[in-house]
């Protein structure tokens, strides 16, 4: 009996990491490893190596990250850590075991001033330190393993874990109004989507393409027009107000525009990518289910 290929996914409990394992059991013919820093601390390259040496995955997903993108800006050893020198150390040990990896990374390497979605290629330059950090970790994975997959993604949200969208509902709950950042930019990205894409480009081609894409649903709105939506597909009457940025200052500057080009992955893997209120309102539908 031959052997499954194995497909080993760091961040087993971030979102993205969590829809991946809800989807693996519709890919039977793959042997899938999930883990955490309790099963295995990604920042240690010697815990990788024996990792690697004992399970021999045949690709390596990397859903791991240090995502607190305010917090980054003064915990910088960390965030460099893991998302950075983490990232060089797996896509190093990919390459010495011949696994396919493929890296998740973030609209944030932009800085924000375009105006037309952001192609691949488009020059980088980050305005806050997360994503610095995770532009150093793309530089990295590619560095030391060229035939390495990096896709892009923007403002993931899931029915697990912490987002936007389950803040939202929170607040609106206990509110009667809510002000919500209007010009900044983007689309948002239903981790299960991304995940699919993720499991797809494994299922459909061993050969796929190295470099770096582009992934978020279809649509780019601002955080306001996110929130009004959350708002009404929930039936809400907290009423939602826009502000400025200069309204709401945080610790770590934001792109003011970060929405992608996705032209490449679509036609690369024939990837139909759905619109951001279609799968707005399918996570919704998960939050609001009753917990058996």
């Amino acid at each position: 009996m031959m052997k499954k290929p194995v497909i080993m996914v760091t961040g087993r409990l971030g979102q993205l990491g969590s829809e991946i394992e809800k989807l693996s059991s519709a890919y039977e013919r793959f042997t899938f490893l999930f883990t955490d820093v309790a099963e295995l601390n990604i920042c240690d390259g010697q815990a990788l190596r024996v990792y690697f040496e004992e399970n021999k995955p045949d690709y390596c997903i990397n859903a791991a990250a240090y995502t607190a993108v305010d917090k980054a800006e003064t915990d910088k050893d960390l965030a460099m850590t893991i998302n950075a020198t983490a990232v060089g150390y797996l896509a190093s040990h990919c390459k010495q075991n011949n696994t396919r990896f493929i890296h998740i990374s973030t609209d944030y390497v932009f800085d924000g001033d375009a105006t037309v979605p952001y192609k691949e290629n488009d020059q980088t330059s980050p305005v806050n330190y997360y994503g610095v950090t995770k532009l150093t970790g793309e530089e990295l994975a590619q560095q030391n393993d060229p035939g390495c997959i990096i896709i892009r993604t923007s403002w993931v949200y899931s029915s697990f874990g912490n987002n936007f969208v389950k803040t939202m509902l929170r607040l609106m709950k206990g509110r009667d109004f809510l002000n919500v950042v209007g010009d900044q930019f983007g689309s948002p990205t239903y981790a299960a989507d991304l995940a699919q894409a993720i499991l797809h480009i494994i299922d459909v081609n061993n050969a796929a393409p190295a470099g770096i894409y582009h992934f978020s649903n279809e649509g780019i709105i601002s955080w306001f027009d996110f929130a009004k939506a959350i708002s009404e597909i929930s039936g809400s009457t907290c009423i939602i107000n826009s502000i400025p940025t200069s309204g709401y200052p945080t610790p770590a500057k934001r792109p003011a525009y970060s929405g992608f080009n996705k032209n490449k992955i679509a036609s690369t893997f024939q990837i139909d990518i759905p619109e951001w209120r279609d799968s707005l309102q399918k996570c919704m539908h998960l939050i609001s289910e009753p917990v058996a």
